[in-house]
C-alpha cells in the first residue's frame, strides 16, 4: 500500500466504488473534484492494481480550524488499518490547526475515540438532492 499527501498521477478511473450504499453517489470524476478542490488530501493506493482504495479529506481555513468531511476505504480493504493510518496522517497534516472536527455517525464514535478525538455535540443540514455533487438546476 502507497500513501499519498497529494493527487500527482491520480485520475477518475482509478476512482471506482466508493459512496457505497448512497442512493444517489458522486461520479468517478465529481469525486476527483471534490479531492482537487480539498484543502489536504491523503489516499491509500493499492501499487498492484494502480487503484484508490481509500481516501480522507481535510478542508481548512489553514489557520485555526479544519475540517474532515470524508475517510472512506473500499469494502474489501477494510479491517486492514488503511482507515486509521490516512486518519493519522491527516492529523499530521493539520498538527498545527487548533481545532479538527468531523461529523459521524454514532456507531462510529469508538473508532475515532481510539484515534485520540473526543465527541462532540453539532447540527447540520443535509440537501439530499445535491447528495451527487451535480446540480440539476
Amino acid at each position: 500500500m502507497i500513501y499519498k499527501n497529494g493527487l500527482n498521477d491520480i485520475s477518475s478511473d482509478m476512482l471506482k466504488g466508493f459512496f457505497v450504499d448512497w442512493p444517489n453517489p458522486p461520479s468517478p470524476q465529481t469525486h476527483l473534484k471534490l479531492l482537487k478542490n480539498s484543502s489536504k488530501v491523503v489516499i491509500a493506493l493499492d501499487e498492484t492494481t494502480n487503484q484508490v482504495v481509500g481516501f480522507i479529506t481535510a478542508i481548512s481555513d489553514g489557520v485555526l480550524s479544519a475540517y474532515i468531511p470524508f475517510l472512506e476505504v473500499l469494502p474489501e480493504y477494510k479491517n486492514k488499518g488503511i482507515g486509521k493510518e490516512l486518519v493519522k496522517r491527516m492529523l499530521k497534516e493539520l498538527d498545527d490547526i487548533y481545532m479538527i472536527d468531523l461529523c459521524c455517525d454514532d456507531d462510529l464514535v469508538p473508532y475515532y475515540e481510539k484515534l485520540g478525538m473526543i465527541k462532540s455535540n453539532g447540527m447540520l443540514v443535509r440537501n439530499y438532492e445535491m447528495q451527487s455533487g451535480t446540480s440539476n438546476k
